[in-house]
């Protein structure tokens, strides 16, 4: 707790708070969100196998579970995005990315880790370069080179402003996109995390070191404060995992349709 004695006062969270080390294995340094996203990872591969293994045409109350979060990305995510001829192959890896991103999201609220996963830039960005990989590879696949950037224009524009636009969808799809789909996720990691950081560290403080009975009896809304911004981070989690797949989704749909 960064509440610092000797009359230094209440000293807020930065964001070292992030870097959790565990131990190393020669060079390599694991940190909790490294341990997290192995577990997390583990739990859920282990348990949507074991869940499908045995599935039947009337299903058990853990397979209809399974089937209605199954359900989710796949229809309401790649189905509507991509449209129904050319979805079902990319159902798997959207169905994967939505469980993946919310599951470590969700790490930032589970009281043995209260550290996202996404907190740390470099999970978006892993996540992030294999839709950056997928939705070129299929343009391209498509289309053949010269015809993915050519759809990159739109038909009719004149031929003064053509080049203007090429460039700016070229930093779009391979500059703009990227960046702003692994910050977006980082972002919100790190901020919710940040803020329910100081509201209990601040209560905290308030408790502990507050100058008479009037600052102590702060801490009891400000733990309060940091229980409602715990609900609040669950519900962004939740929203930052359906919109990064949405995005991911759109992208490929993009790649894969026949006009721009």
């Amino acid at each position: 707790m960064p509440a610092a004695g000797g009359g230094e006062g209440y000293q807020p969270p930065t964001p070292e708070i992030f870097w959790q080390p565990l131990f190393e294995i020669g060079g390599l340094t694991v940190t909790n969100q490294m341990a997290w996203a192995a577990i997390i990872t583990a739990v859920l591969s282990i348990g949507l196998v074991a869940l499908s293994k045995n599935a039947s045409v009337v299903p058990s109350k853990a397979q209809w579970l399974l089937e209605g979060a199954y359900n989710f990305p796949r229809n309401s995510i790649a189905r509507d995005m991509i449209g129904t001829k050319e979805f079902k192959k990319f159902v798997p890896l959207l169905v994967t990315l939505f469980f993946m991103v919310l599951f470590y999201n969700f790490a930032g609220s589970f009281f043995g880790a209260m550290n996202p996963v996404n907190g740390k830039i470099g999970f978006p960005i892993a996540l992030t370069l294999v839709v950056y990989v997928v939705y070129h590879w299929v343009g391209f696949q498509k289309m053949g080179f010269v015809g993915y950037f050519k759809h990159m224009v739109p038909p009719g524009l004149p031929g003064w402003i053509a080049p203007v636009i090429f460039l700016l969808e070229v930093i779009t799809y391979f500059v703009t996109r990227p960046l702003t789909l692994a910050l977006r996720l980082f972002g919100n990691m790190f901020a919710g995390h940040m803020i329910i950081y100081l509201f209990v560290t601040g209560a905290f403080y308030f408790l502990l070191h507050g100058d008479g009975i009037l600052m102590q009896a702060l801490s009891l809304p400000t733990f309060l404060m940091a229980g409602v911004m715990l609900i609040f981070e669950l519900l962004v989690q939740f929203l930052q995992a359906f919109v990064f797949t949405l995005l991911a989704a759109s992208y490929i749909a993009g790649a894969v349709a026949d006009d721009h």
